[in-house]
């Protein structure tokens, strides 16, 4: 009688500390990226039949960040980057309400000005807590999935775990925002609406798996310079 042979266990992925100085350029890239994204999102933007606003462009770079933290740092890490960006995204939207509150001159400048400022940087609270939600789930199931994949399959098979966590999580981060900002940027009616959150899931997916390849050259690039990386 033969016994059964057993598989290995797969090996515990491997992590960064973060007591190098790469990851806090990146977390302040994110944050930055964050903040004009959000500003840029109070703006809609209608490119012939696309709907969209105008922190399409940024967006998806938030993201992007997000995945190599994720690989290089972890879970954990991962996530107090995200609360750290939204964290300064709110203190930014706290200083638009001061600064929009501040008594300003009277003259014809001055009130041209006060009004340019409301109806720019106004809409941005609701944009925040659309951003801050969504971002927060998306996100957050971005990492956890790219990190559980990483668990089954080591150190391979890097592309498969950004295209397959930046799927789910850019679909859940679309949805939740688009439902939130869509009155803030003008979207009145049904069929913009899912206009605005297909052009959304399709454009910032879509960037990603183009910038897989890159994507995939940085977090190779961080990993070998990362001294702790797998210690």
């Amino acid at each position: 009688m033969t016994s059964a042979k057993t598989l290995p266990a797969p090996a515990a992925p491997k992590f960064a500390s973060i007591g190098s100085p790469y990851f806090g350029i990146m977390l302040a890239v994110m944050a930055v990226v964050l903040i004009l994204s959000n500003i840029g999102a109070s703006k809609g933007v209608a490119i012939g039949p696309i709907i969209t606003d105008g922190g399409f462009f940024l967006f998806p770079l938030a993201y992007i960040l997000g995945d190599v933290i994720s690989e290089v740092y972890g879970f954990k890490v991962a996530r107090k980057a995200i609360m750290t960006s939204f964290a300064l995204s709110v203190f930014a939207s706290l200083s638009y309400w001061i600064v929009i509150a501040l008594p300003g001159f009277n003259d014809d400048y001055g009130v041209a000005k006060q009004s340019a400022l409301e109806l720019a940087l106004g809409p941005v609270p609701q944009i925040v807590l659309a951003s801050l939600l969504a971002f927060l789930a998306g996100q957050t199931i971005n990492s956890w999935i790219l990190v559980k994949m990483k668990a089954r399959s080591g150190e391979k098979s890097l592309w498969a775990r950004l295209m397959g966590s930046s799927g789910v999580g850019e679909f859940v981060d679309t949805l939740i925002f688009c439902t939130i900002a869509a009155s803030v940027i003008g979207i009145t009616d049904f069929g913009m609406f899912v206009n605005y959150v297909v052009v959304g899931f399709v454009y910032k997916t879509l960037v990603e798996y183009l910038f897989v390849p890159l994507t995939s050259l940085v977090i190779r690039w961080i990993k070998k310079r990362e001294p702790s990386y797998g210690i």
